[in-house]
C-alpha cells in the first residue's frame, strides 16, 4: 500500500483553520485588550465589517468568543474572550515579542504589555514539568498519529 496522501495530521494546522487568518487573531487580540464591541472592533482591526461579522460568528461557535447583548434598543452585543480564548492570549504576546524584535529592530514598539510586577512582559515558554525555558534543542518530537514519523508517512 503506498503512503498517504494526506496531509500529516497535525494540532497546529487545526488550530490555524480556526484562528489562522489575520482578522481572527486581531479579533482575539481586541477582546483580551476589553474592546468588545462591533464598532470597536471594526475600527481597531479595519476589517470589512461583514468579513468581521463572519469571523465573531465562527469565533462563537468555536466556543472561543461569548456574545453579550449590551442594548436592547438598538440590539447590540459586545464579544468576550472565554477560558479557551484567554488560553490563546499568550500566542498572541508570543506572536507580538516575535514581531517587535525582528520586525522592529528600531524598538519602535506600537503596544506594551506590562506585567503585575511593573515590568514591561517578555514572554518565555515553559516546561509545566519542571520549569525550564523551551528551546529547540531540548525537544524530541514523537509522533502519535499512525502510519506517520518525524519525516513523513510510512509506507503501509
Amino acid at each position: 500500500m503506498a503512503a498517504s496522501k494526506e496531509p500529516r495530521p497535525c494540532s497546529i494546522a487545526d488550530t490555524l483553520a480556526l484562528v489562522g487568518e489575520k482578522y481572527s487573531l486581531l479579533v482575539l487580540r481586541e477582546v483580551c485588550l476589553g474592546n468588545g464591541r462591533f464598532d470597536q472592533l471594526a475600527r481597531n482591526i479595519g476589517a470589512p465589517r461583514d468579513i468581521l461579522a463572519t469571523r465573531l460568528k465562527r469565533l462563537v461557535e468555536a466556543g472561543i468568543l461569548t456574545k453579550r447583548l449590551y442594548s436592547e434598543r438598538p440590539q447590540r452585543f459586545e464579544y468576550r474572550p472565554t477560558a479557551a480564548g484567554l488560553e490563546l492570549e499568550p500566542v498572541l504576546m508570543t506572536l507580538m515579542d516575535w514581531g517587535n524584535r525582528h520586525l522592529r529592530p528600531d524598538g519602535d514598539r506600537p503596544m506594551v504589555l506590562e506585567h503585575s510586577c511593573g515590568e514591561d512582559l517578555v514572554p518565555v515558554v515553559t516546561c509545566r514539568a519542571c520549569g525550564e525555558p523551551v528551546r529547540h534543542e531540548d525537544l524530541t518530537p514523537r509522533p502519535q498519529a499512525p502510519g506517520w514519523t518525524v519525516s513523513g508517512p510510512t509506507a503501509a
